[in-house]
């Protein structure tokens, strides 16, 4: 955690831009630049890039742009400027990718519910679109007779609430600090001892699962678990054929 880098310095003042100018914008921003279901009326394709520079709170940008300083501007020393920018980007819209899927995943299963409740395909459209005018007013939601809650809340979940944050851009950063300084000991606010890297971010990829899975989140609502293992997926993926390669001597300058 030394000096921070160029690419680095770069990407918080981008970052910082966004989020002051989604303030600036209000709920426009978020229209047109979070990652919303591609069934969405919303949906961009720039969108899957747009996204990891919008935060939901000062809180969000804050902890990311740290990891950001303090995690990435080592790893760029060692990739180099361009390789640096391909990991961070790539691993971003891996966690778009696999966010998406999941959202996909949920959204076929409360569709194909809908249709065994007798609701014909233009009726389903109607009534995410009402749902989603809904969920925006109130935070309610009606459920058809004989589709079960769970299923339909996954799906207008999915349907109606964009994604933001670099979060899986910095998941994959942290695989590669990782796998680069796995013996690195890191101090954390919540735990009193440090914990070497090759612990501690195995653990949170860990959590991030369990919370994708069982709905229980350790660290509050809100938050795409699924895009977090996304970015660290294809981050491992990227650190794994490069390191095969001997990334160290192959530097994009």
């Amino acid at each position: 955690m030394g000096r921070i880098t160029e690419t680095v310095k770069v990407l918080l003042i981008i970052n910082i831009i966004f989020f002051v100018g989604s303030y600036t914008m209000g709920d426009e921003a978020i229209r047109l630049f979070a990652l919303w279901f591609f069934e969405n009326e919303n949906f961009g394709v720039w969108q899957v890039l747009t996204h990891m520079f919008m935060h939901g709170s000062f809180m969000h940008i804050l902890f990311n742009m740290y990891a950001l300083w303090a995690f990435g501007s080592p790893i760029e020393q060692v990739l180099g400027q361009k390789k640096f920018i391909f990991f961070y980007f790539s691993a971003g819209i891996g966690a778009a990718i696999i966010h998406s899927l999941v959202n996909y995943f949920h959204y076929q299963q409360g569709y194909e519910a809908l249709l065994e409740a007798g609701l014909n395909p233009g009726e389903i459209s109607a009534y995410l679109s009402e749902s989603f005018s809904s969920i925006r007013r109130s935070g309610q939601f009606g459920i058809p007779p004989g589709v079960d809650t769970d299923t339909l809340r996954a799906m207008l979940e999915s349907y109606v609430t964009p994604a933001v944050g670099a979060s899986g851009a910095i998941y994959g950063i942290l695989v590669a600090f990782g796998m680069m300084f796995p013996n690195v000991e890191l101090f954390l606010l919540f735990v009193p001892v440090p914990i070497k890297a090759k612990y501690f971010i195995p653990a949170l990829i860990a959590i991030d699962l369990f919370s994708g899975f069982t709905g229980y989140s350790l660290f509050g609502g809100g938050i795409a678990h699924f895009a977090h293992v996304g970015g660290a997926l294809f981050g491992f993926i990227m650190m794994w054929y490069w390191k095969k390669n001997q990334f160290n001597q192959n530097r994009w300058d």
